[in-house]
């Protein structure tokens, strides 16, 4: 799979427009984030990918020609929705669902085991699904999303119900899958794993695309020129020319200041270092960027009132 695009994406479900002329565009080994507040339509896009929903308007392309039935097997999808029958047992049902992806039985039970290994999930596999946990289960449809080793893999919400140290496991299966040559995307709200793993993302409010591109432009697009610079100057406070540089925040430390700064129009990240540097010793500089959550929640905000 080299490239997924999502073209001028429709969808409307009675009186609601779930999705208005939505368009993508996903490279070939990326992780791709899809975000948005519960109900923009990122659940409906996922669908509508998967051929699981039809658009109205729109189409998606796999490397440049229309996704078509065939296509759905280089896909694993895991959906928000828990989807196991509870009274089957893990290891049977696990290997049922990776025969449905084309897989021979012997093959799966093969794969099933080293993955079984690699979670440690040796002993469930004669347990029924309705005796583990909801982390549990998530682990066994994680597995059987990825054994049949699809190109694209499209998580929603994929560390629901996890621990700290299960979130940490996947996160680090998911950027191992990533290196192995799959292209991800995944919905989530956790932002703190949109800062770790995407190397792009998409914004969707109300059926629309809000924002999308490189997360590390995003940020540099929306930085607010605000510095963080941790000096030292006996005990004395340094004076800064009000006119080009506005005090956020002032904290002391084992006899450091940590002084957070915004500059005024026209003034550079030079001036603020030559006017500390004249009164004091630096010990630290670096500009603040804004959070995946802070842009999240200000977009959001912004759409929904010009809404």
């Amino acid at each position: 799979m080299k490239k997924l695009q999502a073209i001028n994406i429709s969808k409307r479900f009675e009186n609601h427009l779930a999705l208005d002329k939505v368009s993508l565009e996903i490279s070939e080994g990326s992780i791709y984030g899809l975000l948005g507040p519960n109900g923009a339509g990122k659940t409906t896009l996922i669908r509508i990918i998967n051929m699981i929903t039809v658009p109205d308007e729109g189409q998606v392309l796999l490397d440049g020609q229309p996704l078509t039935p065939h296509d759905i097997i280089k896909i694993g999808y895991l959906p928000e929705e828990r989807g196991l029958y509870k009274k089957m047992k893990v290891g049977e049902q696990a290997v049922y669902l990776a025969r449905l992806k084309g897989m021979p039985a012997s093959d799966a039970r093969k794969k099933l085991k080293y993955w079984f290994e690699r979670f440690g999930m040796t002993t469930w596999w004669n347990r029924k699904v309705e005796e583990l946990s909801k982390g549990m289960q998530q682990k066994v449809q994680f597995i059987v999303t990825i054994l049949h080793e699809p190109k694209l893999l499209i998580f929603d919400e994929p560390f629901s119900g996890f621990d700290p140290i299960n979130v940490n496991l996947l996160k680090e299966e998911i950027l191992h899958l990533q290196q192995q040559g799959a292209t991800i995307i995944f919905s989530t709200h956790n932002m703190a794993s949109v800062e770790e793993l995407c190397d792009h993302i998409a914004l969707i409010n109300n059926g629309k695309l809000v924002l999308s591109g490189e997360i590390n432009a995003i940020k540099e697009r929306f930085k607010s020129h605000v510095f963080e610079v941790t000096y030292r100057a006996g005990g004395s406070a340094v004076a800064l020319p009000q006119n080009a540089f506005e005090p956020l925040d002032e904290t002391h430390r084992n006899g450091e200041t940590f002084l957070k700064i915004k500059l005024h129009d026209g003034a550079t990240a030079n001036d603020l270092l030559k006017a500390v540097m004249e009164q004091a010793e630096i010990t630290s500089f670096r500009e603040i960027l804004p959070t995946v959550n802070e842009i999240f929640i200000r977009l959001v905000n912004q759409n929904n009132v010009a809404s």
